[in-house]
């Protein structure tokens, strides 16, 4: 697959819609197997829309354990692009823009291409929870148990006893 949208070539496109597969490991993502992504590109005048369903099996670390465990992706996407500048005319009238619900663009400057590999790992590590968790019954590490202690001034920490009343 080609890791480069130009936007000639969409613009040429029969009703400039071009449709793409994505199949394989994305670099700085630990995966089990290729990352797998049917795509559809669209030139829509002055944007161009790229939506299509993403899965692969990622590799992630645990927040409380610190173990690694398998995470499933199985999202969509749905991506616009402007293909001006999109907020220019705000900037130079020093008017204030707001952005409402649904209305995320990614402002593409005068750039003739994008690239969907990059916008693959953009996607990939948004899906990922918030909280890392390995599993619902994980109970983490015990930090401070005696054999973990690695330096003996840290001993103190076993004793201390805190007390939650108001």
């Amino acid at each position: 697959m080609e890791r480069i949208l130009l936007l000639e070539d969409l613009e040429n496109a029969q009703n400039k819609t071009l449709c793409c597969t994505f199949d394989e490991k994305i670099d700085g993502i630990e995966s089990v197997g290729n990352i797998h992504a049917d795509l559809t590109a669209k030139s829509l005048d002055e944007f161009v829309q790229i939506t299509g369903h993403v899965k692969g099996i990622v590799t992630l670390e645990c927040d409380l354990c610190l173990e690694k465990f398998e995470h499933k992706l199985d999202f969509d996407i749905n991506e616009l692009y402007s293909k001006g500048s999109l907020f220019g005319d705000y900037e130079e009238s020093g008017q204030e823009f707001e952005i409402k619900e649904g209305q995320f663009v990614t402002d593409l400057n005068g750039a003739k291409e994008i690239n969907i590999y990059d916008l693959l790992y953009q996607s990939v590590i948004l899906s990922f929870p918030n909280k890392k968790v390995c599993g619902i019954n994980c109970k983490g590490k015990e930090i401070f148990s005696q054999e973990n202690i690695p330096d003996p001034r840290l001993d103190v920490f076993n004793n201390i006893n805190i007390d939650l009343k108001d």
